[in-house]
């Protein structure tokens, strides 16, 4: 495991001057005991500034955290429970802290002493049940789209794509079918391989509900296992009872790096697409991958995102459903706030209200007839305008989806599904 006097000299080195106690409480920590309640107040204030611009935040989290651990780890008698909490604390920073943890130093030194402190905690063998997609069933029908996407039989070339393939969407059958995580002893529907990529004690974000425009819905941090045994098919029963629990947009591979290497990232993610519909379109810095992991049944509301997705069904099944950037004004979004987003840079920007003004108060998935009807009392110009142009496709295992910045889309789950996206 680092050292506490190593890390603390890194840091000391590095020398981010966010904040004007922060060196002197790192020579306090060396020098008192290493107390490491010494670093609560700047985890503390590094959280309260966390959405800041200034990068030094995520990373005093991050440093503040991982002194606070290797302190709490080196004062003798690691006992389960203290393992656990430290655990706990350095995936708390990995979370919250985000792309501070793509630093080199951070990435290493926070999964190095994860490792070395689940030593300390017993493990029990963990459920080999496998996920498993139901039969393909026929296409489904919704009544909220008319259009059938385009099925390509491979990736397209990058000039291919920039020339021909940048404004609507496509699917690719079986795309993926040589990943890594298609397959034994890698598969991601193998619930003993995704407890054995965490190892015992990690915690994870997740959604709590079935629709994030609801008013039970939440957010809470719960542990890997935990979240895993709501899915077990074995065991499902049990959990019949509880809460929807879904892990969404996390960049759970970050997180459990191991995952990395049991995808292959499409060449076109490295394509610089420009977007019609946006002219002043600016990609991310790097590929954004997260994850989405979930029940069957749950649904991504409409919305549209700021970049240009491939989107790859690793387990189980998923419905979509897409309308192109030019339905906007019969989609019936949630206001935004005063502020005036430049969406010729990013269709779903929105300065105080990110999450739901680029968001649809529509249903795309009617589940009853009676819901279908009410929604068309309520929102008369979607159904008026938008199904003509809307499509949808249920995706397989190995699917992969490809669609422009901007446009609308919802998913529902119809299988526990395990998904892959990638901004680019």
């Amino acid at each position: 495991m680092s050292s506490l006097p190593q890390y603390a000299q890194l840091v000391l080195d590095a020398n981010p001057n966010v904040h004007p106690e922060w060196y002197t409480a790192v020579r306090q920590l060396l020098d008192h005991n290493k107390n490491s309640a010494i670093m609560d107040p700047f985890i503390a204030i590094a959280h309260q500034n966390i959405r800041s611009s200034d990068p030094r935040w995520r990373m005093l989290y991050i440093d503040a955290s991982i002194l606070k651990v290797l302190a709490r780890a080196s004062m003798g008698g690691l006992h389960e429970d203290v393992a656990r909490e430290c655990v706990a604390t350095l995936d708390r920073a990995i979370v919250i802290a985000g792309a501070a943890v793509d630093d080199a130093r951070r990435d290493y030194v926070a999964h190095d002493v994860i490792r070395q402190l689940q030593s300390a905690i017993p493990w029990q063998p963990p459920s080999s049940a496998v996920f498993i997609a139901n039969p393909a069933a026929p296409p489904h029908l919704l009544a909220t789209s008319r259009k059938s996407i385009r099925t390509l039989a491979a990736l397209p070339s990058l000039l291919a794509a920039q020339q021909h393939w940048r404004r609507a969407p496509f699917v690719i059958r079986e795309y993926a079918d040589d990943w890594p995580a298609m397959h034994q002893p890698h598969q991601w529907a193998s619930l003993m391989y995704l407890f054995s990529v965490s190892g015992p004690a990690r915690i994870i974000p997740v959604e709590v509900g079935d629709d994030y425009r609801s008013d039970d819905w939440s957010q809470k941090l719960i542990g890997w296992e935990e979240f895993l045994s709501s899915l077990d098919p074995s065991t499902h029963s049990a959990h019949l009872a509880h809460q929807t629990f879904y892990l969404a947009q996390h960049s759970l591979l970050n997180q459990f790096p191991q995952l990395r290497e049991d995808i292959i990232l499409p060449d076109i993610v490295y394509a610089c697409l420009d977007s019609p519909d946006f002219p002043a379109y600016e990609p991310p810095p790097n590929v954004i991958v997260n994850a989405w992991l979930g029940p069957k049944g749950t649904i991504s509301p409409a919305h549209t995102d700021p970049f240009f997705n491939c989107f790859v069904q690793v387990v189980g099944r998923k419905m979509v459903w897409l309308a192109p950037p030019s339905v906007a004004s019969a989609m019936y979004p949630y206001q935004p706030s005063l502020c005036v987003a430049d969406t010729s840079h990013n269709p779903a920007s929105n300065a105080t209200s990110p999450h739901m003004s680029n968001t649809s108060q529509v249903d795309v998935f009617p589940a009853t007839l009676d819901a279908r009807n009410a929604s068309q009392l309520a929102f008369p110009l979607f159904w008026d305008a938008v199904p003509d142009e809307a499509f949808c496709v249920t995706l397989n295992p190995g699917d992969l989806l490809f669609f422009p910045p901007g446009w609308w889309h919802g998913m529902q789950s119809e299988d526990v599904s395990f998904s892959v996206s990638m901004w680019f």
